[in-house]
């Protein structure tokens, strides 16, 4: 038995300081996502300024909820994760804590820049030069701080999550500095440096990866943790576990194109694109059916844990959108569904169905436990929380269905003669009772995040830190 361990054996302040961020950056960015998507109902609210508009919203909306939300769920349970697992203390507190303050100053920078207009216009991209940067500084450090954890570890095994998370870290620094290669032309202008087609690829191929490693891979190594942790069952298959990372970390990288059907994208890029968009189904079942099958002997605890709810539901949406999102890669599904609200349904059925509620799930799980409390303030809020959560869901999605495939119709109908058979304004107002409804599926949604931070509030107020410490002491000791 070992006695060589520093006083306090994990560091927990780092995971306590991104959780509590995670709940701060989910309410204003989905308090934002509502906002705008009122703007839809009643442009009036654009106030008829250029720095309220949609336009500019929009991006911060999605850098928030993105970046700021689920890229503070990400770090928090990583750095809690990789602790946990390795049994050993992260690598640098100072390293760490760096990491904490420089993603809190990017997501700042993006919330002054981008409604002054400030842009790339890169989808996911949109931060200039400057703040692109400080992005990458601060992401190669959290890769130096994780890995370097990984190198110290106390055990001989490399927990399954930690794969995924690591992936994650890699391929995202991969991506963001790739396609951010820019000349800078001012401070906050710069261009890219790649033209036409070849600049759109890039984009996409980040694009479509930020989806597939930011919003997949890193919450899959959550949902390898927290699942069986929660259900208290072990992960249902270790050997598919292994399977489903290296199918799921090969083909993803090559979906990209089928965001660009149909344009000047050469042919056998758009078809390669497509084939490896359906491919990826079955990697990507392979996690959702392990981590369903996780859950065997334990289903009855879904009635009277809503913790565990949150993350058995946030797997069902994960199975269902990685349905969906190859269907809508096939170029005929596409030529309906392109540039229509079935694309932003498609988007929020994996962003609130599968990212916010394993996050969500996960937080209720970790934050007593860093916080030194034997539960959250309360399970019935919990429970008030999931439901808000999932019938918001719900209400986007189908909302979002209807209407995007009323558009693609619409759009495409034509006359005998040729000619357009509904304006595109007609094709708007029938998209309007959508729109409304999208609005309150958003509203109950961000709701539910505000009843998540006054228990996650209460839970902190009577909270304590030295106790937590004092207990991953005792675990870390016990296991030598």
């Amino acid at each position: 038995m070992s006695t060589a361990i520093s006083p306090t054996a994990y560091n927990y302040k780092v995971v306590r300081q991104f959780a509590i961020m995670t709940v701060v950056w989910g309410i204003l960015g989905m308090g934002l996502g509502v906002f705008i998507a009122s703007q839809l109902v009643w442009p009036e609210l654009n106030f008829g300024l250029p720095w309220t508009t949609f336009g500019r919203l929009r991006p911060l909306h999605t850098n928030l909820v993105i970046f700021a939300f689920g890229g503070c769920a990400l770090f928090a349970t990583s750095y809690y994760v990789v602790q946990r697992t390795c049994q050993t203390r992260l690598i640098s507190d100072s390293l760490a804590a760096f990491t904490f303050w420089g993603w809190q100053a990017v997501i700042v920078g993006a919330i002054v820049t981008l409604p002054l207009g400030y842009t790339t216009t890169k989808e996911y991209a949109e931060l200039e030069w400057p703040l692109a940067i400080l992005l990458a500084i601060v992401w190669v450090t959290y890769g130096l701080v994780f890995f370097g954890t990984i190198t110290k570890r106390k055990t001989k095994h490399i927990y399954v999550g930690n794969w995924f998370y690591g992936a994650f870290i890699v391929v995202t620094a991969m991506l963001h500095i790739v396609n951010h290669a820019s000349l800078p032309v001012s401070f906050f202008k710069s261009y890219s440096a790649y033209a036409g087609a070849t600049d759109a690829m890039i984009q996409w191929w980040y694009g479509h990866n930020a989806v597939g490693f930011f919003l997949t891979t890193g919450f899959l190594g959550m949902m390898y943790y927290f699942v069986p942790k929660q259900a208290e069952r072990p992960v249902y298959s270790y050997r598919l576990s292994i399977v489903h990372f290296w199918a799921l970390i090969t083909l993803y990288i090559w979906a990209g194109p089928h965001h660009l059907h149909y344009t000047a994208l050469p042919d056998w890029a758009q078809s390669l694109g497509m084939i490896m968009s359906l491919i990826l189904l079955a990697p990507s079942w392979g996690g959702m059916i392990n981590g369903m099958m996780t859950l065997s002997g334990a289903w009855h605890k879904l009635r009277t844990d809503p913790i565990l709810r949150f993350l058995v539901v946030s797997l069902a949406f994960y199975g269902m959108s990685t349905f969906e999102g190859p269907m809508m890669a096939i170029k005929t599904v596409n030529a309906l569904s392109h540039y229509t609200d079935w694309t932003i349904g498609h988007v929020h059925a994996g962003a609130l169905g599968w990212v916010a509620m394993i996050s969500i799930g996960a937080l209720y799980h970790l934050i007593p436990k860093v916080f030194g409390r034997q539960q959250m303030h309360s399970i019935g809020l919990i429970n008030t929380h999931f439901w808000l959560a999932t019938i918001g869901t719900v209400l986007y999605i189908a909302s979002m269905w209807v209407n995007g495939i009323t558009q693609g119709l619409m759009w495409r109908a034509i006359n005998d003669d040729g000619t357009l058979t509904y304006s595109f304004v007609e094709a708007l107002q029938a998209s309007h009772p959508g729109f409304i409804v999208r609005a309150l599926g958003g509203a109950f949604f961000a709701a539910g995040m505000l009843i998540m931070a006054y228990n996650v509030f209460r839970t902190v107020r009577a909270s304590n830190p030295a106790e937590a410490e004092a207990a991953a002491q005792i675990a870390v000791v016990g296991a030598h």
